[in-house]
């Protein structure tokens, strides 16, 4: 009775013309896609520039190439340098052995380098491009499908993998597809990392070794199910192993940086601000401004608005106090009127028509705000001297006759 299963591509390449389509090099090469475009739209929600995350990329992506490979055909040397084998094929990326471990191992140290050269910290780089590594994983896994293998032990489970090809040792037949296993779980993985680090604010690397501990539980029970070569160490596949020691590692890391620095990183790119200030600018306004009404929570429509009505406001007040101080004046006036009055009182008739004139001169002008109380004191204070003066020369001239 024939089950249901996934069929296996009858070739793993196509020809255009001279030029091979590998299945397996088209599924790498559209993960490192997703992985950059994923972390430039999150480096950019962090603060830092676009493109800095394809241009750090130039640096990991070969380092990560090189080291996956390396690492493969170290842990399976004898597939390249044992009797029989062609040690050219090592060389052969296109046929599949990329190690993961190896690939995020030297690849990290491409990043640093390219970071150091742009002046940011490796760790928030690393948080911002660490889903869209894993969900490049889960897209790369696929090439293994184009090449029919990493599958797993034999089933008859609705699911399982039609494997066609005998060479290299395969036996056709049903198995369990452990690539669409780690697929599936690489993307349950990006979106956990997504989650967490929307809830809990991952920071200084956290979220990168956030995925790393949890593609490691996932990579563990899935290395298990596996059934091609590998080298085993007290009973279990070297790939446990490996899964079980960065486990603790990355999980050491979550505790002590998040107890030595806590918090997410304020600046990931210097200089990435004022560069969006200056590329933020208006026709006729600066980026500034609008900076400033975007962390004030107005539109500029609605600032410029208020800044009107207070200046409405302001010059309302002026105009009151203006005239609140010519009412004051006039009354300033009067008095000095009432001075000039009674200094006149103390003179001769002449001396006092002169004071009440004068004094009503003054008092009576309002041309200019607080030039009647002005004039009117000092008039009022001229007026009682030239009558004290009077006097004084009348009491002279009596006592003389």
């Amino acid at each position: 009775m024939e089950i249901a299963y996934i069929p296996s591509p009858s070739h793993g390449v196509l020809h255009l013309g001279p030029i091979p389509l590998r299945g397996y090099a088209f599924c790498i090469i559209i993960g490192v896609f997703v992985a950059v475009w994923l972390g430039n739209k999150r480096w950019i929600a962090r603060g830092g520039r676009a493109g800095t995350v394809a241009d750090i990329a130039v640096w990991a992506v070969p380092f990560g190439l090189v080291g996956g490979r390396l690492y493969h055909v170290i842990t399976d040397y004898e597939l390249y340098f044992s009797e029989g084998r062609d040690w050219v094929d090592a060389f052969k990326v296109w046929q599949g052995g990329l190690g993961i471990w190896g690939a995020i191992a030297l690849g990290a140290v491409g990043a640093w380098i390219g970071c150091r050269r742009r002046g940011i910290p490796l760790p928030a780089w690393a948080d911002a491009l660490a889903p869209g590594i894993v969900f490049a994983q889960a897209i790369g896994r696929w090439g293994n499908w184009f090449n029919q293998e990493l599958y797993g032990k034999a089933t008859d489970v609705p699911w399982a993998l039609h494997i066609t090809s005998a060479t290299d040792g395969r036996v056709p037949g049903y198995y369990h597809p452990t690539f669409l296993y780690e697929s599936l779980w690489c993307v349950g993985v990006g979106f956990l990392v997504i989650w967490a680090d929307r809830r809990f604010t991952l920071g200084h690397g956290r979220a990168f070794a956030l995925y790393v501990a949890a593609y490691c539980v996932g990579r563990g029970w899935i290395e298990y199910m596996r059934v091609d070569d590998a080298h085993h160490f007290l009973g279990l596949r070297l790939n446990d192993w490996t899964a079980m020691v960065v486990f603790v590692l990355a999980v050491t890391y979550i505790v002590v940086s998040a107890r030595l620095r806590p918090g997410r990183e304020e600046i990931v790119e210097p200089g990435a601000d004022a560069s969006g200030e200056d590329e933020g600018d208006g026709e006729a306004g600066s980026g500034t401004s609008v900076g400033l009404d975007k962390k004030s929570g107005e539109k500029p429509g609605e600032k410029a608005g208020t800044k009107a009505e207070k200046t409405k406001a302001e010059k309302k007040t002026d105009g009151e106090s203006g005239g609140k101080n010519g009412v004051d004046e006039k009354a300033a006036g009067k008095s000095g009127e009432k001075a000039g009055a009674s200094g006149g009182e103390k003179t001769d008739e002449t001396g006092e028509t002169d004071g009440k004139s004068a004094g009503k001169a003054v008092g009576d002008t309002d041309a200019e705000p607080g030039a009647g109380a002005t004039s009117g004191v000092a008039a009022g204070a001229e007026v009682s001297a030239d009558s004290a003066g009077a006097v004084k020369s009348e009491a002279e001239s009596a006592k003389k006759g």
